[in-house]
């Protein structure tokens, strides 16, 4: 069973006073417990970093400490995904073609790294936005750590 991991579920994970820590951890660690295979794409590393870096946690997670968990998190067990530039230009056009704006193309080159490789469910606490923008062949697999 392949599983695919939006950032925001990892940026719950690694912020103990996130709102959402407790079952963000769980649900990785019960992946790594697990004989399932972890997805997540190659941008969701710098949108990690971008997030960790620029979010006003207290305290802070500075650069080099966002660096470190990213070492800690992304290792062996988790599979990235990185789509070709034909890929990511069609996700761009079919974004565009459906009217997407600003930072909902994060979401669309998820679904697409995720329906790449062939994952079976979907974790985002974005669930909205992205239930909003999948395909109707996705749509339901897209979860919640919550549910």
């Amino acid at each position: 069973m392949n599983i695919y991991f939006d950032t925001s579920v990892f940026v719950a994970a690694s912020i103990a006073q996130h709102p959402h820590h407790v079952p963000a951890r769980d649900i990785l660690q019960s992946l790594h417990k697990s004989k399932r295979d972890g997805y997540t794409s190659t941008h969701t590393l710098a949108e990690f970093y971008s997030v960790l870096t620029r979010a006003p946690f207290k305290p802070p997670v500075y650069p080099a400490e966002a660096s470190q968990l990213i070492e800690n998190i992304f290792d062996s067990s988790m599979n990235l995904v990185a789509l070709t530039a034909k890929e990511s230009r069609s996700a761009i056009k079919d974004s565009a073609l459906k009217g997407l704006t600003g930072g909902k193309i994060h979401d669309a080159l998820h679904l697409t790294c995720a329906a790449k490789a062939s994952c079976d469910f979907i974790y985002t606490f974005n669930l909205r936005d992205f239930r909003l923008i999948a395909d109707e062949s996705i749509r339901h697999r897209i979860r919640s750590p919550l549910s």
